[in-house]
């Protein structure tokens, strides 16, 4: 048969050993070719990129030619890749051998046109960049040379044009994490110590993650718990809920950095930006939670609260709301100070007017019990008489207790009113810190990605 004679004719005689050529000066060109099929993993911690290809490479022997005439027309023939010279081309970036199928043939023209197809699982190292996880894009390069011959004798180019190869997505598996924006190609020589000149053919995969699930994940939830925690603060300052209310927010927000921990990609070198959003949200939940302790002890009802200061009135009550444009503190809660005292003196003056008609023997008596006899009919038995002494004493001492609780009471009012100032102006520092954050951390997204 014609394949078997002509398999017999090309290899009776053939040295695999020797480089293929007639004259040795004659360089043996290698044109290159690659196809990204998938893209299987890439692992941030040990900055390795695992891929799959397709590569290609023609090359021209001069011992594998013939008449197609004498062999019944054939143009083409297969020859297994043992028993032929195969340039040692190597990538530089390999790390570890992937596993790749065995492609045991080449294809021989009968011009000695070698061509060299195969798959390969290309596990190479990569300096990944994972500061804009997951809006981030990776440029990972493949560089094939000669292990060992120079460019004298093994020159490397490309099988197509650098435009065809740049935008070649025709196999590529496009369904996951990993999206390919295009493949650059570069050739460049390359020497060490001033030896020969080893050729090169770079290839430069350019990938983008697909930031859907992270979003959804990661960003999302942390957004959620952090417009949670402000409204937080519409909750009433003197009332327990809002701090029981932030520690279950910053317990859920622990729960879920524990969560995510093993998603976030970890690197000996760099901490993505996603990482510090989630410790700066932490502490603003700190922060919020440490105002609103501070907030709901200085408003909480206290008998040994003092009176507050009139710097701290001047302060609060009477700047900070202008500057704040919201009410006026003093209007919040009206103290009853004013009025209870007041009415305290319209009670003396009508007490001591009618004691002083019914004639009470004792003037500072009459003052201290600031009281109306129960009828003037018994104030002349009433006169003197130890029981009424007696009733007159109960009666102020009943009549201080009450001023008292009634002073308790307008000096936790005048706080809660402080409080409430304090507040509004703490929440709008907040607020304004969050939407800060916020604009600048869009901002570095927004300059990384125009860059």
């Amino acid at each position: 048969p014609a394949l078997h004679r002509l398999s017999h004719y090309l290899l009776a005689h053939y040295q695999k050993g020797t480089r293929p050529v007639r004259d040795w000066r004659t360089t043996t060109n290698v044109a290159i070719d690659l196809m990204v099929y998938a893209i299987l993993s890439v692992d941030e911690k040990n900055q390795v990129l695992t891929t799959y290809i397709w590569y290609r490479q023609h090359w021209t022997d001069e011992f594998l030619r013939w008449d197609p005439a004498r062999f019944d027309n054939l143009t083409q023939i297969s020859l297994p890749a043992e028993s032929i010279w195969v340039p040692d081309i190597l990538i530089n970036e390999f790390v570890d051998v992937g596993k790749s199928p065995h492609v045991p043939y080449v294809y021989v023209g009968h011009h000695g046109e070698v061509q060299n197809l195969k798959p390969i699982q290309v596990m190479t190292a990569c300096s990944l960049d994972i500061y804009n996880f997951p809006f981030d894009v990776q440029n990972c390069s493949l560089t094939f040379t000669s292990w060992l011959h120079h460019i004298r004798d093994i020159n490397l180019s490309l099988w197509r044009q650098p435009e065809l190869v740049k935008f070649d997505r025709s196999v590529f598996m496009n369904q996951g994490e990993w999206e390919l924006l295009y493949v650059l190609s570069r050739f460049q020589e390359f020497s060490v110590k001033s030896s020969d000149s080893y050729a090169e053919m770079k290839f430069y995969v350019v990938i983008r993650r697909r930031p859907l699930f992270y979003t959804v994940s990661l960003l999302l939830p942390s957004i959620f718990l952090m417009v949670m925690d402000i409204v937080g603060f519409y909750l009433p300052p003197n009332s327990g809920e809002r701090v029981s209310f932030k520690i279950t927010l910053l317990l859920g927000y622990s729960v879920f950095l524990i969560i995510v921990s093993d998603t976030l990609p970890a690197t000996a070198v760099g901490t993505p930006l996603i990482g510090i959003y989630f410790v700066v949200c932490m502490a603003l939940l700190v922060i919020s939670l440490t105002e609103t302790i501070l907030i709901v002890r200085l408003v909480h009802k206290q008998d040994l609260q003092p009176h507050v200061p009139e710097w701290v009135k001047r302060l609060l009550l009477e700047r900070a709301t202008v500057l704040l444009c919201i009410q006026d503190g003093r209007t919040f809660s009206p103290s009853r100070t004013q009025s209870s005292d007041i009415s305290r003196e319209v009670e003396n003056n009508d007490s001591a007017a009618k004691l002083s008609h019914h004639g009470c023997e004792d003037p500072r008596e009459c003052e201290a019990a600031g009281a109306v006899r129960p009828a003037p009919a018994f104030a002349g038995q009433a006169e003197g008489s130890p029981l009424m002494h007696s009733i007159l004493r109960e009666i102020t001492a009943i009549r201080q207790f009450l001023e008292k609780r009634e002073e308790f009471r307008d000096v936790a009012r005048e706080w809660l009113q402080v409080g409430y100032v304090l507040d509004v102006l703490l929440f709008r520092a907040y607020l304004a810190a969050v939407l800060a954050y916020s604009i600048t951390l869009g901002t570095l997204w927004s300059v990384w990605r125009d860059a």
